[in-house]
C-alpha cells in the first residue's frame, strides 16, 4: 500500500509526524507499506505550525492513501489548514485522488480541507474542537477519536492522528502489526472509533 501525507506551510506536527511513525514502524514490523511526505508543488522544505522545518520526498501522485493533516483553523493564520482551504489547491487535489480511487484520511482539521473537497458531503466524519461547528456544516458530525467511513477516515485533533493511524494498520494489516508497532513506540491506541 502506498500512503502519502500531504503537508503545506503552517500545518501541525504532530498531526504529520505522529502518524508517519505508526506507518514507518509498521513497515518494519512487516505491513506491505510505503509511506511519503509529499507536497502538491516540487519544494525541498515545509515550514509546520511551530516552526519545525520538515524535508519533503517529491509531490503527490497516486497514492492508495492520502492523509492530510490539520493547523491553524482556530487562528485563521496566514500558513495553516484555513488557508488552505481558501486558497483551493489542495482541497482539489483531495476531490482528485478521491476521484481516482484513493483513501483520504485527515488529521484534525485536515478534515476541513477534505470538507472543502466535497468529500465529507453528508457522511459521518470528526475533527478538532474549534472546527466542529464549520464540520457541522456539511457532514454528520460524529463524537469519537477517530471515524471510519470506509474510503474517508478522520480523526479529532491531534493525538488522535495516532489512533488513526493505529487504526489504518490494524484495519489494513491486521491486529498483530498493530499490536507489535503499539508496543515498540509504548502506545496503547484509543478504542473510540466510529466505523460508518
Amino acid at each position: 500500500m502506498d500512503l502519502e501525507i500531504l503537508l503545506y506551510d503552517g500545518f501541525d506536527e504532530l498531526d504529520a509526524i505522529g502518524p508517519y511513525e505508526v506507518f514507518r514502524n509498521g513497515a518494519q514490523e512487516g505491513a506491505d507499506l510505503s509511506t511519503r511526505l509529499v507536497t502538491l508543488d516540487p519544494r525541498e522544505t515545509v515550514t509546520a505550525s511551530h516552526g519545525l522545518r520538515v524535508g519533503v520526498d517529491g509531490t503527490l501522485g497516486s497514492p492508495d492513501v492520502v492523509l492530510v493533516p490539520g493547523g491553524g483553523w482556530g487562528d485563521r493564520a496566514e500558513a495553516s489548514a484555513w488557508a488552505e482551504y481558501d486558497r483551493g489547491a489542495i482541497p482539489d487535489a483531495l476531490a482528485s485522488a478521491h476521484e481516482r480511487g484513493a483513501t483520504v484520511a485527515t488529521v484534525c482539521t485536515g478534515g476541513m480541507l477534505a470538507a472543502g473537497a466535497g468529500i465529507l458531503d453528508g457522511r459521518p466524519a470528526t475533527t478538532h474542537h474549534v472546527a466542529h461547528d464549520d464540520l457541522r456544516e456539511v457532514a454528520a458530525f460524529v463524537d469519537a477519536r477517530v471515524v471510519d467511513d470506509g474510503d474517508v477516515l478522520t480523526c479529532g485533533g491531534v493525538t488522535s492522528g495516532l489512533d488513526l493511524a493505529f487504526h489504518v494498520l490494524d484495519r489494513e494489516f491486521g491486529t498483530e502489526i498493530r499490536d507489535r508497532v503499539a508496543r515498540r513506540m509504548e502506545y496503547e491506541p484509543s478504542e473510540d472509533v466510529y466505523r460508518g
